[in-house]
C-alpha cells in the first residue's frame, strides 16, 4: 500500500469518526442533554498549603462524561446503534463496548454538591459551600458543568491534650509527640487527625502491642471557645476484651506480645486444608534453629534457606516491621505464589500474669508494669510453578530496514533445594534491508545465556546480618553472542558474578564485581569501513577484551503507587581495564605499532574505559486511567589508557522502541553529521541525550493508546577533524541546534503478565539532512519508523 491510499484510509476514518460524533445527537431524548465535560474549580483564594486540589474531590462528583476515542463520542454512538428490540451477538457486542450515554440528572448534580460540601466539612472547612454551573449547549444537546468550591475559612486547631486510659502508653506516646501530625493553628482535618492515629498505631505494633490499633484512639472536640477555634483531646484507651452479661464492657490495659511459637507450611496447598490440629499431626515437622517445618512426604527446600529468609525467632517481642520484611523477603525468593503471616494468642506458660517493665528492642523505661501476651505464628506459603518459559518479542521497521528480534526463556526456581533460580535464554535475531541497491540484504543474530541465582551473597566469608540490607542475591552468569552480519562477524562471550540486593526506600543494587567480555572479530569486509576515515569507529570493531566492574542502582516506588503519580531513577556506571591493565603492566611487555603503544592479556588487547548514564523517569495521573509520562537521559563514556575508543557494544546509540521512535535503531546521529550512505545503520556517539514525553489513554478494554514526543541525539566526545565532521562533536554552545524531534501515536495491549506495544513514529525535525531540508514538511513513509516492544518504554 502506497503512501497516499495509507493517507486515503486515515482520512476516511477520521471522518467516520466526526460523523459518528454528530450522529450522537439524533439519539438524545427531547429535553435531556449530554454530560459533555465535567471540571472542579479550586478556591484560589484559598492558602497553597491549604487549598483543597480538584483531583481529591474527583470521586465525589455522581455523574461523568462518557470516554471517547479521538475526541469523539464513539462509544456512545456505537451504543445507539444497537437495536434496542434485538438481543443477537451483534446488537449485544455494541452495547458491551459501546456506552450508554450519561445525560444530566438533577438529583446526581445536587448529590454531588451535598458530597463536596460534606468532604470540605471534613478537612476543617465549616463554612465551606459548592456551587455548579450548567453551560448548556442547545444545539448539541450537551451541558459541561463546572462545581465551584469556597472553601471559605477553616476551623483551626487551638489545643492539643491527651487523655491515657492506659497510663502504661503515657510514657510511649507523649516522648513522641516531637514527630505529631497535629499542629496548633493548623485546619481541623480529620484526615490528618486518622492519619496521627495510625502513625500511633503503627508504632506501637513495632513495639510489640499486637492488639493495639486506631479502633484505641479517638478524639473529642471542643468549639466551645468560639471563633472558629478547636480544642482537641486524643483519649488513648484500654483494650475491650468483650461484654459482660448485662452488657458493659470489660476491658484491661494493652499487653505487648512475645512470640512462642513459629510454623511454617512451606509446601500448603489451598485445595487441601492442612492446618487445622487433625491432619498437622499427621505431617511431618523438622524444628531448625527456632523453626517449626511442617511438610508432607518430601521436604522440596533445605531448613537454611527458610531459616535465613524468615527474620522470626521464639521468644522475642512482636514487631510488625519485623513480619512485614518476612513476607517481603518470602516472596522475593521467587519460589512462593502466596506467602500468609498469621497470629494466635497463647496461653501463658505461667500460672500467674507476667508482668515486664519495659517495651521495644531499646528497653524503654514505661515506669509501669505491662502486661505480657505469648503468640503462635504460622506461616503459610504456596509454591509457585517450579518450571517456566517466557517469550519476548521486539521489532522495528522503516521504509528501507526491518528487523525482528525474539528470546525463548526457560526458568527452574529450585534447582538444589535452596531456591536457586536456574535461567537459559535462546535469543535470536533478523534484520534485513529493503533497498534494491543493497547486495547483501540480511543479518542474523544468535545467543545463548545461563544464569545461576542464588537467594543470598556468595562471598569466602561470613556476611553479618546487617537490617538495612533486603533480599540479597547472588547471580553467576555466562552467555554467548554470536552476530553474522553483510560486512562482519563477531563471537561475543560474557562471564559475570553479581551481587543485588535492596534498602527499605524502594531502592535496589546491582554491582558486578566480575565482569568479563571478549569481543572476537572473526570476520571484517575491508569495504565495510572503506566510505570512513573515522579511526574512532572502526577501532571499536576490533577484537577487544573487557575485564572490570559495573554498578547500578534504581529508585522505584511504581509498584509501591500502582494507579498512583510514581517516579523511577536510573543510575548506571562502569569501569573496564584497571585490574587488568595493572597486571599487564608487572607481567607483560608493551605491543608497538605506528602512533600506538599498548598491551595485551592472553594476546588479546584489552579495553580500558569508562561508562555512565542517568535515567530519570516520572508518571502522573491525570484521572482514574490517563496518565502523563515523562523521562530525561543522559550518558557518557571515555575510552583512556590502553584504548582509543570506547568498544563498539559500550557506545550510545539513537533510535528503535525505547529510544528516538521516529528512527530504526542506530539511524540517528552523531550530532548534525550528513547522513552516511550505508547498507546497515552504524550511528554511535560517546554521549547520548534524550527526553521522552508521552500521554497514556484508555480505548477499549485491554487496549489502551499513547501519544509521544521523543528529543535527542547522540555526539563523539572528542574533536578529531581527520576522522570526522566536528559536527559530530559535542559542544555546549551548539549542542541543543542538533536535537532531533519525533513524534507519534502508539498501542498497548495489557494482557495481564505484560504488555505489548505498539509505536510509529514520525520524523519532525532530523538534524542529519542537508541545512535547509531538516524540518519535515512532507509525511513521507522513509522518514517514520514502526517500533514493536514487550512493557512500556519507560
Amino acid at each position: 500500500m502506497n503512501m497516499k491510499r495509507t493517507w486515503s484510509v486515515v482520512v476516511m476514518c477520521v471522518a467516520g469518526l466526526l460523523c459518528s460524533s454528530c450522529s450522537v445527537r439524533r439519539h438524545i431524548p427531547e429535553g435531556k442533554y449530554l454530560v459533555n465535560k465535567v471540571t472542579i474549580t479550586e478556591d484560589r483564594k484559598a492558602p497553597r498549603k491549604e487549598r483543597i486540589s480538584s483531583g481529591d474531590m474527583e470521586t465525589y462528583i455522581r455523574q461523568t462524561p462518557n470516554k471517547r476515542l479521538l475526541g469523539t463520542n464513539f462509544y456512545v454512538w456505537l451504543y445507539t446503534k444497537a437495536n434496542p428490540e434485538k438481543h443477537n451477538g451483534w446488537n449485544n457486542w455494541k452495547r458491551r463496548v459501546g456506552e450508554e450515554p450519561i445525560l444530566i440528572n438533577d438529583k446526581l448534580t445536587a448529590q454531588s454538591i451535598r458530597n463536596l460540601k460534606i468532604y470540605m466539612d471534613s478537612r476543617g472547612f465549616f463554612s465551606s459551600k459548592a456551587v455548579c454551573r450548567i453551560d448548556t449547549n442547545y444545539r448539541r444537546r450537551r451541558v459541561n458543568l463546572d462545581y465551584r468550591l469556597h472553601q471559605g475559612q477553616p476551623y483551626r486547631i487551638s489545643s492539643i491534650d491527651y487523655e491515657f486510659r492506659d497510663e502504661a502508653l503515657k510514657e510511649i506516646i507523649l516522648p513522641d509527640t516531637v514527630n505529631t501530625l497535629l499542629k496548633r493553628g493548623a485546619p481541623f482535618d480529620t484526615k490528618v487527625l486518622n492519619e496521627e492515629r495510625e502513625r500511633i498505631a503503627e508504632k506501637l505494633n513495632r513495639l510489640g502491642f499486637f492488639n493495639f490499633s486506631v479502633n484505641n484512639i479517638e478524639y473529642e472536640a471542643d468549639t466551645l471557645g468560639g471563633n472558629q477555634q478547636v480544642g482537641v483531646k486524643m483519649i488513648v484507651k484500654q483494650f475491650l476484651l468483650g461484654y459482660d452479661e448485662q452488657g458493659n464492657p470489660r476491658q484491661e490495659n494493652n499487653a505487648v506480645y512475645r512470640i512462642k511459637h513459629i510454623n511454617i507450611y512451606p509446601d500448603f496447598d489451598p485445595t487441601v486444608v492442612r492446618i487445622d490440629d487433625m491432619k498437622t499431626n499427621q505431617l511431618d515437622t523438622v524444628n531448625y534453629q527456632g523453626l517449626n517445618i511442617i511438610y508432607n512426604n518430601r521436604l522440596n527446600l533445605r531448613p537454611l534457606v527458610l531459616r535465613r529468609t524468615v527474620p522470626l525467632y521464639p521468644n522475642t517481642m512482636y514487631n510488625s516491621a519485623t513480619v512485614a520484611r518476612a513476607y517481603s523477603d518470602l516472596m522475593s525468593l521467587g519460589y512462593f505464589r502466596t506467602a500468609r503471616i498469621s497470629f494466635r494468642e497463647e496461653q501463658s506458660p505461667y500460672a500467674q500474669p507476667n508482668y515486664v517493665s519495659y517495651v521495644g528492642h531499646h528497653a524503654d523505661t514505661t515506669r509501669r508494669l505491662v502486661r505480657e501476651g505469648y503468640l503462635s505464628c504460622n506461616i503459610i506459603c504456596s509454591p509457585t510453578l517450579k518450571q517456566s518459559f517466557k517469550i519476548d518479542l521486539e521489532g522495528s521497521t522503516t521504509s528501507s530496514f526491518y528487523g525482528l528480534k525474539t528470546t525463548v526463556g526457560y526458568q527452574n526456581r529450585n534447582i538444589f533445594r535452596g531456591a536457586e533460580s536456574f535461567d537459559v535464554s535462546v535469543s535470536m535475531g533478523y534484520e534485513f534491508m529493503k533497498m534494491r541497491e543493497t547486495k547483501k540484504k540480511r543479518a542474523t543474530e544468535y545467543g545463548v545465556t545461563l544464569g545461576l541465582t542464588f537467594p543470598r551473597f556468595l562471598l569466602p566469608w561470613r556476611m553479618p546480618n546487617l537490617r538495612t540490607i533486603l533480599q540479597p542475591k547472588s547471580k553467576v552468569e555466562l552467555s554467548v553472542n554470536v552476530q553474522d552480519r553483510s560486512f562482519y562477524h563477531r563471537t561475543l562471550t560474557s562471564a559475570g558474578l553479581t551481587y543485588m540486593w535492596q534498602n527499605s526506600h524502594y531502592t535496589s543494587f546491582m554491582l558486578r564485581p566480575i565482569d568479563i567480555n571478549v569481543v572476537d572479530v572473526s570476520y571484517l569486509d575491508p569495504d565495510f569501513l572503506s566510505h570512513t576515515t573515522n579511526l574512532y569507529l572502526i577501532n571499536s570493531y576490533k577484537t577487544q577484551l573487557m575485564a572490570g566492574l559495573s554498578f547500578s542502582m534504581t529508585y522505584n516506588n511504581q509498584l509501591k503507587n500502582k494507579g498512583l503519580n510514581a517516579t523511577m531513577i536510573r543510575l548506571n556506571g562502569e569501569t573496564a581495564g584497571n585490574f587488568v591493565g595493572a597486571l599487564a603492566h608487572l607481567f607483560t611487555h608493551p605491543t608497538y605499532e605506528p602512533n600506538d603503544t599498548y598491551h595485551k592479556i592472553f594476546d588479546i588487547r584489552y579495553s580500558q574505559y569508562f561508562r555512565f548514564d542517568l535515567s530519570m523517569a516520572r508518571k502522573i495521573m491525570l484521572g482514574d486511567k490517563c496518565a502523563l509520562a515523562g523521562r530525561l537521559y543522559g550518558g557518557m563514556a571515555m575510552a583512556y589508557g590502553n584504548s582509543t575508543s570506547v568498544p563498539f557494544d559500550r557506545l550510545f546509540y539513537a533510535g528503535g522502541s525505547n529510544s528516538m521512535r521516529g528512527w530504526a535503531p542506530r539511524a540517528l546521529g552523531p550530532g548534525s553529521a550528513p547522513i552516511t550512505d550505508t547498507e546497515f545503520p552504524t550511528q554511535l556517539g560517546d554521549i547520548k541525550l534524550e527526553a521522552n514525553l508521552e500521554f497514556r489513554f484508555p480505548i477499549w478494554s485491554i487496549l489502551q493508546g499513547a501519544t509521544f514526543f521523543d528529543v535527542g541525539n547522540i555526539w563523539f566526545l572528542h574533536s578529531n577533524p581527520d576522522q570526522y565532521s566536528n559536527d559530530a562533536v559535542f559542544y555546549l554552545k551548539k549542542f541543543y541546534k542538533q536535537l532531533a524531534f519525533n513524534t507519534g501515536l502508539g498501542l498497548r495491549f495489557d494482557i495481564k503478565f505484560a504488555v505489548l506495544r505498539l509505536d510509529w513514529g514520525v520524523q519532525l525535525y532530523n538534524p542529519n539532512m542537508p541545512a535547509g531540508e531538516r524540518w519535515i514538511k512532507k509525511l513521507r513513509w522513509k522518514n517514520t519508523a514502526l517500533n514493536f516492544g514487550v512493557g512500556y518504554p519507560f
